[in-house]
């Protein structure tokens, strides 16, 4: 069911318009760039308890900026996402400098993104917390459409 007074709470999908901005005012990422809006459910465990408390309540067309913590946003950095990776363990077509952002195949077929810190000698420094790990970060949020899954 979709309705435009519809608020979110429990159970809803949102869909919504988000900028992200570091806590210097640079841009991190943003739904606007591709016009390709985001797609969330409310209480499915991907975000977490204080975004969805800024998100509840609103309804389509609303307009909304809030300030998340690291703690709150992307998370404290974890030391044990820290890899040290010999280099012979990349291909030789791979150039190695610091600050690239490398795919790594997963035993299950999946992919993980780790960024190169540091490559010193035979030793790579790959760190594997997200990006923006430890960070502030204040999301603009535009709420498209708000829909109930039915879900109890």
């Amino acid at each position: 069911m979709t309705n435009n007074t519809l608020a979110i709470g429990d159970n809803c999908e949102v869909i919504l318009h988000f900028d992200l901005k570091l806590s210097d005012g640079s841009a991190a990422d943003s739904t606007r760039v591709n016009n390709k809006p985001a797609k969330m459910v409310m209480g499915d465990g991907s975000l977490t308890k204080n975004f969805e408390d800024c998100l509840r309540g609103l309804v389509a067309g609303d307009k909304k900026s809030f300030l998340l913590n690291a703690d709150d946003a992307f998370g404290m950095p974890n030391p044990d996402n820290i890899y040290y990776v010999d280099r012979t363990k990349f291909n030789a077509d791979t150039p190695v400098e610091e600050g690239m952002i490398i795919s790594f195949a997963q035993p299950d077929g999946s992919e993980l993104p780790g960024v190169i810190r540091s490559a010193v000698g035979h030793s790579v420094t790959v760190d594997f917390n997200h990006p923006l790990a430890g960070q502030s970060v204040t999301f603009i949020v535009e709420i498209i459409e708000v829909r109930d899954t039915g879900a109890k």
